[in-house]
This record gives structure tokens, C-alpha cells and sequence, in this order.
């Protein structure tokens, strides 16, 4: 079983900052592709950025050129730097991992840490 303890979430005015963090807890197993998503209220969760064991990263294209994702294969973690915040990033963001148990991919997910973006 593989537990994601996410933090960095909080209050930030527009153009602001913030750093997520995402920390495995009592994992045995080697993830594969870790990343953030997240929700606002009445939408559905998207992705917001990726990155593979490999060190390849995806992200959605509203956040390209704000956001940088990386990773820590030694420690199972990953953390989500947030530049130049806009009121429309708000959202509980969430960390996601996934890794092979026998010949099954299991998807894994935190708690979420809320974002909010505002004057």
C-alpha cells in the first residue's frame, strides 16, 4: 500500500507563489509516473502536470511556463513549484502516483492540499 501526504497548499495574492510537496509513506513499491491534479469547485479534476520516473514531464497547457514538477526517485516524492498564480489556478490540488503490483497498475492518491488564489 502506498500513502501520498501532500502540503504547501495556502492563501496567495495573484502573481504569487507557492510550493507543493508530495511525500510517500510506508512504500515498498517503485512508482512510476508521479504528478499533481487538481479540482475547482463544480469541475471535474484535471491534470496538472506530470513527471516519469525518467525525469519526463507533461503539463497542461494553462500552466506551461508557471508551474515546474520534479522528482526525487530515491525518496518517492515530488514537488509542484507554482509561479505567477492566477485567481483561475484555485483548486484542492491533488499528488497522484501509479506502480506495477504484480501485472496490475495501481493508481494512488492523497488527500489534497487547497490552493486559493486572491486579492
Amino acid at each position: 500500500q502506498v500513502q501520498l501526504v501532500e502540503s504547501g497548499g495556502g492563501l496567495v495574492q495573484p502573481g504569487g507563489s507557492l510550493r507543493l510537496s508530495c511525500v510517500t509513506v510506508r512504500s515498498v513499491l517503485s512508482l512510476n509516473v508521479m504528478g499533481w491534479y487538481r479540482q475547482a469547485p463544480g469541475k471535474q479534476r484535471e491534470l496538472v502536470a506530470t513527471v516519469t520516473s525518467g525525469g519526463n514531464t507533461n503539463y497542461a497547457d494553462s500552466v506551461k511556463g508557471r508551474f515546474t514538477i520534479s522528482r526525487d526517485n530515491a525518496k518517492n516524492t515530488v514537488n509542484l513549484q507554482m509561479n505567477s498564480l492566477k485567481p483561475e489556478d484555485t483548486a484542492v490540488y491533488y499528488c497522484n502516483a501509479d506502480a506495477w503490483v504484480g501485472l496490475k497498475k495501481a493508481i494512488y492518491w492523497g488527500q489534497g492540499t487547497q490552493v486559493t488564489v486572491s486579492s
